[in-house]
């Protein structure tokens, strides 16, 4: 099929798309990937510090990875785990064993595109939009999961948390350097934010996005994404072309009532057309 390409026609023309759970489908490999590197660090699999630990990953999914790793190794050395390494370095040497360990899962042919991803992504571009792909990960770790993908040209940018600062979400530094970095658009509100976590609904929200839409392919359900600011809840990211296309007839959401109606605070880095 054809879509029209003109895009003075279509006001989101740029769209932040997140990687796994929205795009790509990893059959849960974080948690995978997460007990491999607390076990290098001495945390038994099974034990009641390895399930409180494994409890705040899930919790915290779309974090930056490095970010979990601080809080969880924080002190001077973490509980459930041997020596007295400072917190720092035992974060960053879990979060090096982690993206090794997810790293050798996708080598292994372990992650694939979420149904109707690309299709999506393509009509999205044929359509005059932007897109550009976001995660958690570190650059090494997203490179490999878009090689294993064949995804290395499909969009004229990705990013991670080092892309942008080094703050990922729910800080909404990587949708914001998307922003700046297309230029595909003039006002923050012309964007759409897709992701399947409470993380990636916060920092679409807080970067001011008009379109926040949270998608079931991924950790987090309805409920969760809505109570942290999703304006649409999709069952996949396939179904965003039509969403955006609906939204765009119905005009521009009020982004600062949206916030103060879900007790957020108000969308920061608009910038009036």
């Amino acid at each position: 099929m054809t879509y029209p390409t003109d895009t003075t026609r279509y006001p989101f023309r740029l769209v932040v798309l997140d990687m796994a759970g929205t795009t790509v489908a990893d059959g849960g490999l974080v948690e995978q990937a997460f007990s491999a590197a607390a076990q290098r660090l001495g945390v038994r699999t099974g034990s009641d510090v390895h399930a409180r630990q494994l409890a705040y990953v899930r919790a915290t999914m779309g974090e930056s990875k490095i970010s979990v790793f601080r809080h969880l190794f924080a002190g001077e050395g973490s509980e459930g785990s041997e020596g007295s390494e400072g917190g720092e370095d035992k974060a960053q040497r879990a979060n090096t064993a982690f993206e090794e360990a997810y790293g050798e899962l996708v080598d292994a042919g372990r992650v694939a595109p979420v149904p109707g991803a690309r299709e999506a992504i393509e009509r999205l571009a044929s359509e005059g939009r932007t897109v550009v792909l976001t995660t958690g990960f570190a650059r090494p770790t997203q490179d490999a999961i878009l090689a294993a993908l064949g995804w290395q040209d499909l969009v004229p940018l990705t990013l991670c948390p080092a892309d942008a600062g080094g703050r990922g979400r729910p800080f909404p530094d990587m949708v914001l350097a998307a922003f700046l970095r297309t230029g595909a658009v003039d006002d923050v509100r012309r964007t759409a934010v897709a992701g399947d976590t409470s993380y990636d609904m916060l920092s679409g929200v807080r970067s001011g996005a008009g379109i926040v839409a949270g998608v079931l392919t991924g950790a987090h359900d309805k409920d969760r994404l809505t109570r942290h600011g999703a304006t649409h809840v999709l069952g996949s990211v396939a179904e965003l072309p039509d969403l955006i296309a609906r939204a765009e007839a119905a005009g521009l959401p009020d982004l600062a009532a949206r916030a103060e109606a879900a007790g957020l605070p108000a969308a920061a880095g608009r910038a009036e057309a």
